[in-house]
């Protein structure tokens, strides 16, 4: 008997992928299985922290104008953005100018309370290192 190929043998990664949505929880279910005690990883990381922050008070704000705010990349913004889009904490608008595409984001109310509990999260945390 001959032995099979390595790659042969190894499944292939695009087949044996399950559909997006069949190994996800939705976003609100995965949040509030999270412990009181855990800070919102989701918003904890520092570009995702400006753009939520950002549009807490602007009632909206254009992609390029986020762009230079945090000083970042399209790149970066948008793969970003698109993170707290598919948690709800944030909408895209997209719409044209004439010619020219414009993309608009807003804080949503899911996203407006993220950012409350996340904020009274890490000022308990500053009153506990304080005390």
């Amino acid at each position: 008997m001959g032995r099979q190929s390595p790659v042969a043998s190894r499944k292939s990664p695009v087949a044996s992928r399950q559909s997006p949505d069949a190994s996800r929880q939705p976003a609100d279910e995965a949040r509030a299985k999270r412990s009181p005690l855990e800070l919102d990883r989701l918003i904890h990381e520092r570009l995702r922290l400006g753009i939520v922050s950002a549009l807490a008070v602007n009632e909206r704000l254009s992609f390029n104008d986020l762009k230079r705010l945090l000083q970042t990349t399209d790149g970066n913004l948008s793969v970003h953005a698109r993170k707290l889009e598919d948690a709800q904490y944030i909408t895209c608008d997209k719409t044209f100018d004439g010619r020219m595409p414009k993309t608009e984001y807003r804080l949503t109310a899911a996203g407006r309370k993220a950012l409350e509990k996340y904020l009274a999260h890490m000022e308990a945390i500053i009153r506990a290192v304080k005390a």
